[in-house]
């Protein structure tokens, strides 16, 4: 019975150590193969690393051939730069003085125009200077003169406004055909004036002519019917606000009087010349004309 377990316990182990060796090949034959694989990645890695070494060297030399013929064009660029910008220099100033000479030149010719210019400025006001103080002797003659001419004047209005008093104070105041007191009476053209300026009344003359049909003097119609040099008298027709008066056998200078409705006052006709089939005269008119009641 004991050998019997012993034989099995002897089987096992030997099945055990069977397995086990088994495993171990196993193992080893896959350390073989992932260093195989290991080696050949290395491999592969190397030969890759020394391309790529050998294409950056050469890139590096190619960089610095070219890097040395552009520092040698950048140079030789840098050269012509620094002789143009010499020569632009050069002209530069060559150019400004060119340019200063050209500037002094126009300056010199523009001070020389001013200088003329100036000068005959000068010659004009001294001239016009000339004619205003020649004018002004000319206007002080003028100014004497007038000062004489309305001294003159006024002596002469004076005198004339003297005739004039003189003239009205001699003028009379008489009736007329109506028996209303006429202002005054002209009878002739100095009085008629006089009467004129004193502006009491309108005075508008006329010349009539014995004819068939009224002549209109001042708004009436006046119609001469006779005249009678030798006696001085006369006959006249008046029409005025359709209505018709007649003045017979009437004399010389005497006021002819008669109404119109806008005045309350009479109208008067004076006669101061009488010719064979003439009458010369005035119409008086009063200055406010106002409606009769």
């Amino acid at each position: 019975m004991e050998n019997e377990g012993l034989s099995a316990t002897h089987e096992e182990l030997h099945r055990d150590a069977r397995s086990m060796k088994l495993a171990l090949i196993g193992m080893l034959l896959v350390l073989a193969i992932a260093n195989g694989y290991l080696f050949w990645r290395v491999h592969g890695l190397d030969v890759k690393t020394s391309q790529w070494q050998a294409a950056t060297s050469q890139q590096i030399t190619e960089i610095r051939e070219n890097a040395s013929v552009n520092d040698s064009a950048h140079a030789k660029n840098l050269a012509e730069l620094q002789a143009q910008l010499a020569e632009a220099r050069q002209e530069a100033a060559v150019t400004a003085g060119h340019a200063k000479a050209e500037a002094l030149k126009h300056a010199d010719q523009l001070a020389r125009q001013l200088a003329v210019e100036q000068e005959q400025q000068q010659q004009q006001v001294a001239t016009e200077l000339n004619e205003v103080k020649q004018s002004a002797s000319t206007t002080n003659s003028k100014l004497a003169d007038v000062s004489s001419d309305v001294a003159t004047t006024k002596t002469d209005v004076a005198s004339a406004k003297s005739e004039l008093a003189n003239t009205v104070a001699d003028l009379k105041r008489v009736r007329g055909d109506m028996g209303v007191l006429s202002d005054r009476i002209a009878t002739n053209g100095t009085e008629l004036a006089a009467l004129r300026a004193l502006g009491e009344r309108n005075y508008i003359e006329f010349n009539l002519t014995k004819s068939k049909t009224p002549q209109k003097v001042g708004g009436v119609e006046l119609w001469v019917k006779k005249t009678d040099p030798k006696r001085s008298r006369f006959s006249i027709e008046i029409e005025a606000d359709d209505r018709t008066v007649e003045k017979r056998d009437r004399t010389i200078n005497e006021p002819v009087q008669f109404y119109v409705n806008k005045a309350r006052q009479p109208y008067e006709i004076v006669v101061n010349e009488i010719t064979k089939d003439h009458l010369v005269g005035y119409l008086a008119t009063p200055k406010v004309e106002m409606a009769r009641r």
